[in-house]
């Protein structure tokens, strides 16, 4: 069965414009979910929104949104005021800019989504849009009104289709400097780089998302099943991480040259015209 379209519209170029469908590539809905039980009795619990003062429900029509300016003090917003500043939607996403696909950094990309034709009679416009990014090795800058906000979006050639992930906004980015700040200048050279770059070497490999197992989801899917059938799971065991580790000599194992020294490069001798003016 063909999935169905999270958003459909216009993808706009000057003046070239191609009906598009968006559809999710990246989705969270097949793990494991549980729902929160009674342990007592057994039943579902189910969540109520009830007042902080006076401890009592509160219904569902009764609820708003508040902005709190100081503490207890809200600016309410009925949900009418809350759609009225919801923009209008035009369906269009209007490309402004195309930049080179290694721009932006991937700090900024939120989520991805598969842009395809949303009919026969888009195919040549979409397929002449993709081709043309693709030569030119480009990605398309676009906003839109997508899921009730404003968006901007990066529009890049995949495949046959073309991929369009939403990006966080700069004030939605936190400097890296928050998290770095303790990091010191170092330089490191000599034997340990050598060794790291060999390491680098021997492990190179491509990416296979495939290879990745959920170690987490296929604990619980184990976990969920040996409970069903009455058996135990053994935890197991915490790697010991108490006991210092020489950096060099880790190096040197991970290398395999335990108690060797890497060999250098030999130096590339000098061609014959040079060595003969040099006698």
């Amino acid at each position: 069965m063909a999935p169905r379209a999270n958003w459909k519209g216009f993808l706009k170029i000057a003046e070239v414009s191609c009906p598009v469908a968006l559809f999710t590539a990246a989705s969270t809905s097949d793990r494991i979910a549980f729902h929160t039980i009674n342990r007592a009795t057994g039943n579902r619990v189910s969540r109520q929104f009830v007042d902080s003062d006076t401890g009592k429900p509160v219904e569902r029509d009764d609820q708003v949104k508040g902005y709190e300016v100081s503490q207890g003090d809200y600016i309410v917003l009925d949900p009418e005021e809350v759609t009225a500043a919801v923009p209008e939607s035009d369906k269009t996403l209007a490309v402004s800019a195309f930049i080179s696909c290694s721009e932006i950094d991937d700090v900024y990309f939120d989520k991805p989504y598969y842009l395809a034709p949303a009919d026969g009679a888009a195919k040549e416009a979409f397929a002449l849009i993709r081709e043309g990014m693709r030569k030119k090795k480009v990605a398309a800058i676009a906003q839109t009104v997508l899921f009730r906000r404003v968006r901007t979006v990066l529009i890049r050639a995949h495949g046959p289709g073309l991929i369009a992930t939403t990006l966080n906004y700069d004030y939605e980015v936190r400097s890296a400097k928050d998290a770095f700040h303790d990091i010191p200048e170092m330089k490191i050279e000599g034997e340990m780089l050598e060794l790291a770059e060999h390491i680098i070497k021997t492990k190179k490999g491509r990416f296979d998302p495939a290879a990745f197992d959920d170690r987490y989801e296929s604990a619980l899917a184990e976990l969920v099943k040996a409970k069903a059938e009455g058996r135990k799971i053994e935890r197991p065991k915490e790697p010991d991480r108490s006991k210092v580790v020489d950096l060099m000599a880790a190096l040197r194992e991970s290398a395999g040259m335990s108690g060797k020294k890497p060999k250098k490069a030999a130096k590339a001798k000098a061609p014959a015209a040079a060595r003969k003016k040099a006698s």
